[in-house]
């Protein structure tokens, strides 16, 4: 059943922007004066369904400690059709309200922007740089708006593509983090993760190559099986199961302990959930760490107790936003420049542009056609918008 965001209890009071003057709220406009556009919806439900475009104003002059921006390219990322549903932790902030009258909600939680207008008392960006928004909820499926400065993380530009840079406050982080928070990960150890094809999971894959840490990743049976093996293990993967691996355990625990040579598995990463998680639980060593990311398969984690008594297994969950609300903007730079520094590999993608030259009926069109064919599975790559301003 849809509902209305006005009837979610766990809403904050509204409060209406600003920087856009009350009006009637309409899906299109011929206004001249109306020069961007955003992706929006006003209730939770599917993403295919529910989704619009909305033309608006060109926006004023930032206000002191703001700044304007105009997004480069904002990919769609499986939380941001969750928070669509309504099926995630987070709602949006009404803070980012596009409309006081409309109730519009804009989607996206990632993105790369350049910057186009500076107000008073920013000292530490220009007009035309790069910059990323660290804050969850942040409206990202938009031409342009307006957003605070201690919000924004500067990129340094030209040294990372725009793809690249479009979605590097989520998954590479996410990786990042939790090789380095839970264990003190050396040379030659060995941790195991599931959806290990996933962008997290190649991230890993990545990040431990280059620091000498040996992965074990399990992916899920598929006719092309040797393929993607070839390239993970092109990315540093060490080795590659699938998770049919799992159901002769003595077997497949004989097979790790051969590959260790006996040294203990210290850290397994999870975005899956289910059964397979237990079994894969037998190969850690002693007081290793196992820590939740995900649950794509929306099934629950079975703990045994013998790990936790015998083995001091450690649980944990991690979320890179609750990171971000944790950490102010100097660690939030140091870890974008981190992540720069890795040189990552661009993660394969599709650019669906949304052309200037639509009207916002004919943009929706295109913006449902193109969540009909990620929900459907029928997309192998990252997708990233590219919103255009709207023709005169």
């Amino acid at each position: 059943m849809i509902r209305s965001w006005r009837n979610l209890s766990t809403l904050a009071a509204f409060r209406p922007c600003a920087q856009y003057p009350a009006r009637s709220a309409s899906f299109s406009t011929s206004s001249a004066a109306r020069a961007n556009r955003a992706i929006v919806y006003t209730q939770v439900g599917h993403p295919a369904i529910n989704l619009r475009t909305y033309t608006f104003p060109t926006l004023p002059l930032p206000s002191p400690g703001s700044v304007n921006i105009r997004y480069r390219l904002s990919p769609i990322n499986p939380s941001d059709l969750n928070v669509i549903e309504g099926a995630y932790p987070v709602q949006p902030d009404p803070d980012m309200l596009l409309s006081p009258d409309g109730d519009l909600f804009v989607p996206g939680n990632e993105g790369l922007a350049e910057v186009t207008a500076v107000g008073d008392g920013v000292q530490s960006l220009s007009v035309g740089d790069w910059i990323v928004v660290a804050k969850q909820q942040s409206g990202t499926w938009v031409s342009a708006r307006t957003v605070r400065a201690e919000d924004v993380v500067k990129l340094p530009k030209g040294d990372v593509s725009e793809a690249s840079a479009a979605t590097i406050t989520v998954n590479p982080p996410t990786a990042y983090n939790m090789l380095r928070e839970f264990v003190d990960l050396k040379e030659g150890d060995w941790i195991i993760q599931n959806g290990a094809n996933s962008a997290v999971g190649q991230a890993v894959i990545q990040i431990a190559a280059r620091r000498g840490i040996n992965t074990i990743n399990l992916v899920r049976n598929r006719d092309d099986f040797e393929e993607l093996e070839k390239r993970l293990k092109a990315l540093g993967a060490t080795h590659v199961l699938t998770y049919d691996d799992l159901v002769a355990r003595r077997q497949f625990s004989k097979q790790v302990k051969e590959w260790t040579e006996g040294a203990p598995v210290r850290l397994m990463l999870n975005c899956i959930g289910g059964e397979n998680v237990t079994k894969m639980m037998k190969v850690l060593g002693l007081d290793a760490h196992l820590v939740t990311y995900g649950a794509m398969a929306r099934e629950p984690i079975s703990i045994p107790a013998s790990p936790l008594i015998f083995k001091g297994l450690v649980v944990r969950g991690f979320w890179q936003s609750r990171w971000y609300e944790t950490h102010g903007r100097k660690d939030r730079e140091e870890l974008m420049r981190a992540i720069i520094n890795l040189r990552l590999k661009e993660p394969d993608h599709e650019i669906v542009t949304i052309p200037g030259g639509l009207d916002d009926e004919e943009a929706g069109q295109l913006v449902r056609a193109t969540i009909r064919r990620v929900s459907e599975g029928t997309v192998g790559k990252k997708i990233l918008w590219r919103i255009e301003e709207p023709a005169d």
